[in-house]
């Protein structure tokens, strides 16, 4: 156990995370790859981006807006346009920052109706930009965009290239400081998880375990919870991604998904338990996911590939699915950062051809599902793995090397449940013989 868990307290007596040395180190990965390539400048909408480069957040709510934008120029620092009074509040509390944040609203998503030229303002506002640092004829990267401002862009003689990659490539690899970030936010889920397992119980809903994690993340500091997905019962198999309000059974299989940031940075952290008892389908199906969790984590160290890890995995039809497309996300692999989905991708549909080496500082998430003989229940689990210099280390501490029965507390006259058994028993000796020999005297037997 390499890795430290901080408190969230900055302390004169501890040298814990550094945000300043966060803050320049991101910059600086950005900065190295935009010199290596043709691009004149990157502009940035996608919101995991800006915070990326500026070190600026405004809130959950503006997450899916595209309603602010920031310039890394080649050989200068970035320029953001924000949202409104957040561009004031930037000058004053982000001294990185300074004159550097301003206020400007692009889109709004659609909102902002063409007559009003938000678009044109946008790329008037990066023409500018680029022609004082004489940029304006080199290519310029984008993440996202919203068209009306893509063709705005190049109305005024921009060229547009593909700047996501190069986001994507900066962030592959993670910082000292961000590791210590993702460590803490699993931290935070293996509390959500133990107040979970304590808590379930038949007439539970799954909205109602949502709520309950939720609020354990949000007490404990969380700035956004991104999803709580609850699945029981039968609904999971086939896995629907997304929870209901239906409500927790004895026997019932159950599975979450926790994605929440802290400071940014998320976690995609699956655990999966039964409720009362667990059915023989059940447990075998747990430890065939879990074998396959194990085997993915065994191959992770440095120099490994992610087609060696994905090509541990049950191919799509050995589990019921016509193809790996159809089956996607169910044996799968990503990078985790400040958003849920980064580089590394890792599943079969797309490693095994086109494979990426794994290297020190990669931070990524390992999920794995099996489907129960009986038709109807499924294990899912998951674990975040930092790659290590040497090897690696797992940083999603709740148990789950096996399946954890929840709410087992169930007593006859000769003692506890056992909290393996079927849903239906199967018909005692005793039983047996009753039956038969109400036929024997009565005279009856199934006909057709």
């Amino acid at each position: 156990m390499a890795l430290k868990t901080y408190g969230p307290m900055a302390v004169d007596w501890e040298k814990r995370i550094d945000f300043d040395r966060l803050r320049r180190e991101r910059l600086d990965r950005a900065k190295a790859l935009l010199a290596k390539s043709e691009m004149g400048a990157l502009l940035c909408f996608d919101m995991n981006n800006v915070r990326y480069l500026t070190s600026t957040h405004i809130g959950s709510w503006a997450q899916d807006k595209i309603s602010r934008f920031a310039l890394l120029p080649q050989n200068d620092e970035p320029i953001l346009w924000d949202f409104g009074s957040a561009a004031r509040h930037h000058q004053q509390n982000c001294p990185w920052l300074g004159d550097r944040s301003r206020a400007g609203i692009p889109l709004l998503r659609g909102a902002m109706s063409p007559e009003m030229g938000r678009a044109e303002n946008v790329a008037k506002k990066i023409k500018v930009e680029l022609e004082k640092r004489g940029l304006h004829k080199d290519p310029l990267g984008i993440d996202v965009v919203e068209p009306p401002i893509l063709f705005a862009l190049q109305k005024e003689g921009i060229t547009i290239v593909d700047g996501q990659q190069l986001m994507s490539d900066a962030r592959v690899i993670k910082t000292q400081d961000e590791i210590s970030l993702l460590n803490h936010s699993a931290m935070m889920v293996d509390a959500a998880y133990d107040e979970l397992y304590r808590a379930m119980k038949p007439g539970m809903s799954e909205n109602q375990a949502v709520g309950l994690a939720s609020k354990v993340l949000y007490d404990l500091g969380s700035e956004y919870v991104e999803a709580v997905n609850a699945i029981s019962g039968e609904r999971c198999n086939p896995h629907p991604h997304v929870f209901s309000d239906r409500v927790l059974r004895p026997g019932d299989p159950v599975y979450y998904d926790i994605l929440h940031s802290y400071m940014g940075y998320r976690t995609c952290y699956y655990r999966c338990f039964t409720i009362g008892y667990a059915s023989h389908a059940m447990v075998d199906a747990y430890k065939r996911c879990r074998d396959y969790l194990d085997a993915a984590i065994s191959l992770v160290q440095p120099g490994r590939t992610t087609a060696e890890i994905a090509s541990v995995w049950p191919k799509a039809e050995e589990f019921g699915f016509p193809d790996e497309e159809a089956a996607f996300a169910l044996q799968f692999g990503h990078g985790i950062g400040l958003a849920i989905w980064e580089k590394p991708v890792i599943s079969r549909m797309v490693s095994l051809e086109h494979s990426h080496e794994i290297k020190p500082g990669m931070v990524f998430a390992l999920e794995t599902f099996w489907p129960s003989t009986d038709g109807w229940s499924a294990a899912r689990i998951e674990e975040e793995i930092v790659v290590t210099e040497t090897g690696h280390e797992v940083i999603t501490r709740f148990p789950a090397e096996k399946l954890m029965v929840a709410g087992a507390h169930y007593f006859t006259v000769d003692g506890q449940l056992p909290t393996t058994r079927e849903h239906e028993a199967a018909p005692s000796r005793r039983v047996v013989e009753m039956v038969e020999a109400s036929a024997k005297i009565e005279g009856v037997a199934a006909t057709d």
